[in-house]
């Protein structure tokens, strides 16, 4: 048999070397995407280029113009572009919401008429994100079922109205919260109906000192889910903008926007996780 010229030999080793560079590298490729697939989000995404829908209205006290005014420019300043909305007919409007990215809704109570509750429930199902805090996300248009099976909790009670309690931060591992620790209120501590479809962030244990018979019982403070495509965060803190002088609340609220905002940009993220004392696992 006739042995291989030596330009012969070195083409055939290096052939197999490439060949073999290759298919680790193709291996490792894989590694990489699988544990990517698998593994938390390490950090929450710019605004940048994001197409913002702010509504507001609805129960004057909870200042729904003063609190929102309070990210509007910082959004802007991140590159957003942020479209404002004194009345919830926006909601009707299928080009509209269509086209945005993210809701960032402040009106408490009120109604949705049914073009508009349809225009807002699918506008999130096919992935625009839904974010807010207090009575304007959570207590809004009660008459509406649809709406709090998108938003996952209904307020009924604050009591004792403003009292000192505390926010637990339940999962510090979740971009959202990692690094911020557990903080005093001065405020309406909210009990909620809540959805248990829902990774919880934060919670707060009621004292019983003004209804004996909740002593103990802990309710969801901030919240990540789904609905449909689309992605919801929830903070109930925040009863005017004073509260977000705290400076744990304000960035709570600033990380959660920016979570929700990648709903068309991002894999979704399992939030089916009660992750909360005395919750099933």
């Amino acid at each position: 048999m006739k042995k291989p010229s030596a330009s012969r030999r070195h083409f055939i080793l290096t052939t197999l070397a490439a060949g073999s560079v290759a298919a680790l590298a193709s291996k490792a490729q894989a590694l990489t995407e699988a544990a990517a697939s698998t593994s938390s989000p390490t950090e929450l995404p710019s605004l940048a280029g994001r197409k913002v829908l702010v509504v507001r209205g609805g129960y004057e006290p909870h200042e729904p113009v003063q609190c929102t005014d309070l990210f509007i420019p910082w959004m802007r300043a991140e590159g957003a572009k942020v479209h404002v909305f004194d009345s919830l007919e926006a909601y009707a409007d299928k080009s509209l919401m269509g086209a945005q990215d993210l809701i960032l809704q402040s009106w408490t109570m009120g109604t949705l008429g049914k073009e508009q509750e349809e225009g807002l429930l699918n506008a999130v199902r096919n992935g625009c994100s839904l974010a807010g805090w207090h009575g304007g996300l959570c207590d809004s248009f009660r008459a509406n079922t649809g709406y709090w099976y998108m938003t996952g909790g209904q307020w009924v009670a604050h009591p004792g109205g403003a009292i000192d309690y505390t926010v637990d931060i339940t999962d510090p591992e979740d971009p959202v919260t990692r690094g911020l620790t557990s903080f005093a209120m001065h405020s309406e501590q909210y009990y909620l109906l809540i959805d248990p479809n829902s990774k919880v962030l934060a919670t707060t244990t009621f004292s019983g000192a003004h209804d004996a018979w909740i002593k103990g019982c802990v309710i969801p403070v901030a919240w990540k889910k789904s609905f449909g495509k689309g992605r919801v965060f929830y903070s109930s803190v925040a009863h005017n903008s004073k509260d977000f002088r705290v400076p744990q609340v304000l960035e709570l609220m600033k990380r959660g926007i920016r979570w929700a905002s990648a709903s068309k940009h991002a894999p979704a993220e399992p939030c089916v996780r009660p992750a909360y004392p005395g919750a099933s696992t």
